[in-house]
């Protein structure tokens, strides 16, 4: 508690300055300087999710505890922007009088919380927020603590080795860890971990929706999903190789970043390559090759698509993208061998065929002896937590 003190005091002139910037005009003054502070109710649930990934992967388990007969009070608190947009879409504005969602103070301020906590039933926090005072917190109020799915990445395991002593004493106030593998089992008992067991990836619990219907033109659709630069050009080689057996096939890029929609039409410019932007076509998929420049549209597509050829795995520095919503439609799935982000996401997936980039021409030309692929899902699996939580 004194070092969170002296951090903040040392940190103060930068936190001030960060204020008056955009980006940070919301978040940081409801984190660092207690504006927007109190809690309107007394919370019998309390979950903590970083970004919008990880609100996304809670909506099934908040969502079914919401529509409990008791009506319980909920509280999320969130890092990011993005995270706190997410919880209250899914959340607040379907649940009104049940939901709070708020930033999450910085440490030396959640012990003025503890008054609102007298009814806590259970703290559940994602994957490797290891906040001390958070658990600590939940824990002098005789909740339930958990951590869900918990992970420690390759590129990070090193440091927490370095702090297991640290990490010793987050653990000591946490009753359960499901991991999403059994890889991070192991790390997360070194560093101090009890009552850890092996669950999979809580995005299984995420069924795909579709939110709008494509029509299918071209009798074969390949999909480059959530690509990072440099794989466009891969992909789009492999389709001009695979295009002459396959003349009436059509290309369809969806970068990760909408920063980058714009250079990706340019490279197909400067190529020479006619394309279509997918915001100017409706819902008719026409054209050879389409460029997504729009959000939100990934699961819709993947509806439509033959193949789905997985981004950010052919690029060393990544790590892989999720591919349970590909295998969810059950399209032949191709991905790159950098998946050391997604390995646990990868294990629940049947028929993935992992290649190099120079590979990816021969395996689409192939693409018949490919099985689709499939999510092995587990049983009950959100009955499970629930269960637990309560």
């Amino acid at each position: 508690m004194v070092l969170c003190i002296i951090v903040y005091i040392v940190c103060l002139p930068l936190l001030v300055a960060s204020v008056l910037r955009k980006k940070h005009k919301d978040s940081l003054p409801q984190r660092f300087f207690g504006v927007h502070f109190k809690l309107p109710f007394k919370p019998q649930y309390w979950f903590h999710a970083c970004s919008f990934g990880e609100v996304k992967s809670l909506e099934p388990i908040i969502t079914a505890l919401l529509k409990d007969s008791k009506q319980p009070l909920v509280l999320i608190t969130t890092i990011t922007h993005t995270g706190y947009a997410e919880a209250n879409k899914l959340f607040k504005s379907k649940f009104p009088t049940q939901v709070c969602v708020k930033f999450l103070p910085f440490e030396i301020f959640l012990p003025l919380w503890r008054g609102k906590l007298k009814q806590l039933k259970s703290l559940v926090v994602m994957e490797a927020e290891l906040w001390k005072m958070l658990f600590f917190i939940a824990k002098s109020r005789r909740a339930k603590t958990f951590l869900l799915n918990a992970r420690i990445s390759d590129k990070s395991h090193k440091n927490y080795e370095r702090l297991k002593g640290f990490y010793k004493g987050i653990f000591e106030n946490i009753d359960v860890v499901l991991a999403q593998s059994h890889k991070d089992k192991k790390r997360l008992q070194a560093i101090g971990a009890r009552n850890v067991s092996v669950f999979g990836n809580l995005k299984m619990l995420n069924l795909p929706k579709v939110s709008k219907a494509y029509h299918k033109i071209a009798p074969l659709i390949i999909l480059g999903a959530s690509t990072h630069k440099g794989e466009e050009e891969i992909i789009i080689r492999s389709f001009l190789d695979f295009k002459r057996q396959y003349p009436d096939a059509q290309c369809i890029l969806a970068p990760r970043h909408p920063e980058r929609f714009q250079s990706v039409c340019e490279m197909l410019d400067k190529i020479g390559l006619a394309y279509e932007r997918l915001s100017a076509l409706g819902s008719e998929l026409r054209g050879d090759i389409i460029v997504v420049d729009m959000l939100g549209e990934l699961v819709n597509l993947y509806a439509v698509s033959d193949i789905v050829v997985l981004g950010g795995s052919f690029v060393p520095k990544v790590g892989g993208h999720n591919p349970l919503e590909p295998a969810f439609f059950q399209t032949r799935l191709i991905s790159g061998v950098h998946i050391f982000n997604q390995q646990a996401l990868f294990a629940c997936v049947q028929n993935v065929k992992l290649i190099e980039s120079t590979q990816l021409t021969q395996t689409l030309l192939g693409y018949e002896n490919l099985a689709p692929a499939r999510v092995d899902f587990r049983v009950n699996a959100l009955e499970e937590i629930i269960t637990l939580i309560k």
